[in-house]
């Protein structure tokens, strides 16, 4: 369990910490945090907890402010203020995992995924509501879906798409036709699903029987473009101002060149600079340019 230690902020080596429970994060929101602080310095200290090392000296486990952590690498820094509290591997992640969903813009599947930890570390849903601030209500109904691979609707409750109660009705109905559209014309008919909400959910519905109820979490293959006639004819005539610029491109530099060999002909016929390069240790030329003044490659 955590203890309180006096004196627990710490200027402590970067290098020393190891972040355990990595997650991906918004570009744009990094960047906001790289800016800021540059602008105004770290406002609020990241959390670590302290073990020992393989070489005797002592390495700490990241806790919360990865973002942080990784704002203060980019800008070249050796160092960084941290809270270190004494915790043990269970509460670190537990800790972890609540500062992660309590994160503003924190994507739904990694919800998913954090309850999901939670679930293989034998904590029920109580247990889980209680050390992530969560309902216990949203985490059975969470629970619920994900014991049945219902990501996608998961991920649709979290982005507004359609309610958590549709979502569970739609989990339970059977997977027809007729048993979904009855889904959603009750939730449209008792007020759960307005305007464009029953378009989205409707979408998602569609996605869902056409895809399966799960999300694939790797990148999505990108299709391949039908080419048409217009777009060939296009892509030749680019293709040949392409190749005819090159040309010209080429016949310039070689006038560039012919005029050099010209001129270091010309150079290479006066023995005092000839004399003058021998003095400086430039008796020769590179092959290829030697063959080219036909000098056979010395002076």
């Amino acid at each position: 369990m955590m203890r309180e230690t006096p004196e627990a902020v710490r200027l402590i080596p970067i290098n020393r910490i190891e972040v355990l429970n990595s997650r991906e994060r918004n570009t744009k929101v990094f960047e906001e945090i790289v800016g800021n602080i540059k602008a105004i310095g770290l406002k609020k200290p990241i959390t670590v907890t302290q073990r020992e090392g393989a070489d005797g000296e002592p390495k700490y486990v990241l806790v919360c402010g990865e973002g942080r952590l990784n704002a203060f690498r980019l800008l070249g820094e050796t160092h960084i203020p941290a809270l270190v509290v004494e915790v043990d591997d269970e509460d670190a992640f537990i800790m972890s995992l609540a500062e992660n969903i309590a994160r503003r813009q924190y994507r739904p599947l990694e919800i998913l995924a954090d309850i999901e930890s939670l679930r293989q570390r034998s904590y029920g849903p109580e247990s889980i509501a209680q050390k992530t601030g969560l309902s216990p209500q949203y985490v059975n109904n969470i629970i619920f879906l994900l014991e049945r691979g219902e990501e996608r609707l998961i991920e649709g409750v979290q982005k507004g798409q359609i309610p958590l109660t549709t979502a569970l009705e739609i989990a339970r109905a059977a997977d027809t036709d007729k048993e979904l559209g009855a889904v959603l014309q009750q939730a449209y008919e008792s007020g759960q699903l307005r305007g464009r909400q029953l378009i989205e959910a409707r979408r998602l519905v569609e996605k869902r029987a056409e895809l399966g109820p799960g999300v694939a979490h790797g990148p999505v293959p990108k299709s391949v473009p039908v080419i048409s006639p217009s777009s060939l004819v296009k892509t030749y005539q680019k293709e040949v101002a392409r190749k005819k610029q090159m040309v010209v491109k080429a016949e310039y530099s070689q006038n560039r060149l012919l005029f050099v060999i010209e001129a270091l002909r010309k150079l290479l016929a006066d023995e005092n600079f000839i004399n003058l390069l021998r003095a400086e240790g430039l008796e020769s030329l590179p092959a290829p340019l030697a063959d080219r003044i036909n000098l056979g490659g010395a002076m």
